[in-house]
């Protein structure tokens, strides 16, 4: 737990922590030139939001994030503008935003990308806080101390090292190239490289942000083609790659992939991990390729396509007034 005043965790990253292990970035010093401890505190964690969603009544997302979500913001604007993790805001019906004095204003989506899993929102009307400026993550290295912080501010900011920097694959057919391992809390099971095991935390480089935030501020996404989408999730269960769950109504779901077959191929080429799964879906083109699978089914083994699809396009879409 850390107390008092800031200036020490100038020594270090500061880390805002978005339920489910999120992003984002180091401190620029330049910017606590000239000002008091306290203002420096009171500047950054103003600047640390709540963020509260409902999701539409017929959102699919429901069955596994559930209808109210909560987790944590960055304003990094100074219109506002708010960083967050991507899925808390999958088919939003309704967006709040809690700021540091209670006050909870309106916000609207302004984009989604699942790649990163990141999402933008914008509180109406605009929360007037000076935004953090986002930092240069690819300087964290290996022992570099970090703070990680959320919505509830100093009182509940944490220390953490960073253990590692490699990648991280999700069962929800993500992968990120250079995740920010750190040990300090208790969300990861295996932060450590290799057999040292300790329970720690991943979060999303800001830099994955960075080349197409200017896209999703304007678009709502990023530029060029989607990945492909299965909607599968599968875990890597002794060597095998296991469907834990299929996306119902999801391309897999249609083309007859079931819960318990095991994933043995893409296109011929065999599959033993998330990573490699995902790398062989997504070499095969955008969404809409065929994605030719493999896999074991009981007993039997079939072939099957999928033709796959962008995963936005899966979600409900709040209807426009």
């Amino acid at each position: 737990m850390i107390h008092g005043s800031i200036p020490e965790c100038f020594r270090c990253a500061i880390i805002v922590a978005f339920i489910a292990c999120v992003a984002v970035s180091p401190v620029d010093r330049a910017q606590a030139a000239g000002a008091t401890p306290n203002s420096d505190a009171d500047a950054y964690f103003a600047a640390i939001v709540k963020v509260q969603v409902r999701a539409l009544p017929d959102a699919r997302s429901t069955a596994t994030l559930g209808a109210e979500r909560e987790g944590t913001g960055t304003v990094i604007d100074e219109g506002g503008l708010v960083l967050t993790v991507g899925y808390l805001i999958v088919e939003a019906d309704e967006v709040n935003i809690v700021d540091d004095h209670g006050r909870s204003l309106p916000a609207k989506v302004v984009a989604y990308d699942h790649t990163t899993g990141l999402g933008l929102i914008r509180p109406i009307p605009r929360l007037s806080v000076a935004p953090i400026k986002l930092g240069d993550s690819s300087k964290l290295a290996q022992t570099d101390p970090v703070l990680v912080v959320n919505h509830a501010g100093l009182s509940e900011a944490t220390r953490a090292l960073v253990v590692s920097r490699r990648s991280f694959s999700g069962s929800w057919e993500y992968l990120l190239d250079h995740a920010i391992y750190t040990v300090g809390s208790l969300i990861v099971r295996e932060a450590a490289e290799g057999d040292i095991h300790l329970p720690g935390n991943m979060f999303i480089p800001v830099e994955e942000l960075k080349p197409i935030l200017a896209d999703l501020v304007k678009n709502g996404r990023r530029a060029g083609p989607a990945r492909p989408w299965l909607g599968v999730s599968a875990e890597e269960v002794q060597g095998r790659l296991v469907v834990t769950r299929v996306s119902p109504e999801g391309p897999a779901d249609r083309a007859g992939v079931q819960s318990g077959d095991i994933i043995l191929a893409v296109a011929g080429e065999g599959v033993r991990s998330q990573e490699e799964f995902y790398r062989k879906v997504w070499g095969r083109g955008a969404a809409g390729s065929a994605i030719p699978l493999r896999v074991l089914q009981g007993i039997d083994v079939r072939d099957i396509d999928v033709r796959s699809i962008d995963r936005v396009d899966y979600f409900r879409k709040k209807p426009n007034l």
